[in-house]
């Protein structure tokens, strides 16, 4: 099959242009934004950070977990609580070593904060840091 149809391909008489080469390349340029794309771990809930004149930006492959102001453990959007912490980090950190990011609210009680960070020392996390806001 040539560029161009006619007549005698029994289409209407109008020649046309064939479009299967450029959608072969749309679809390889789909394939290939697909594939490349990295995606965001979310912890799934809205938190107010507090501010941070030190607040530096970490890696993108970690253990997001949240603290909510009314003292909710949440990651990937479910509620875990302070007890599945721990199994969550262990399971995480045996694949691979990687950071656990704490999204803590500024109004959530400290001592849950705090409990949170041993739990994820005790499961074996080498890092754990306190996400915040840049300082304006």
């Amino acid at each position: 099959m040539g560029r161009f149809r006619n007549a005698s391909s029994g289409d209407s008489g109008e020649p046309g242009i064939d479009l299967s080469p450029m959608l072969d390349c749309v679809f390889i340029l789909l394939i290939f934004f697909i594939v490349t794309t990295t995606f965001v771990d979310e912890t799934g809930v809205e938190v107010d950070k507090p501010q941070a004149a030190s607040a530096v930006q970490l890696e993108k492959t970690s253990i997001m977990i949240a603290l909510t102001k009314k003292g909710e453990v949440v990651y990937g959007g479910r509620e875990i609580g302070i007890n599945g912490v721990q199994t969550l980090v262990k399971r995480m950190v045996a694949k691979e070593d990687v950071p656990v990011i704490i999204q803590a609210d500024k109004e959530a009680p400290a001592g849950l904060l705090v409990r949170i960070i041993d739990e994820s020392k005790l499961a074996g996390a080498t890092k754990v840091s306190i996400a915040s806001a840049k300082a304006k």
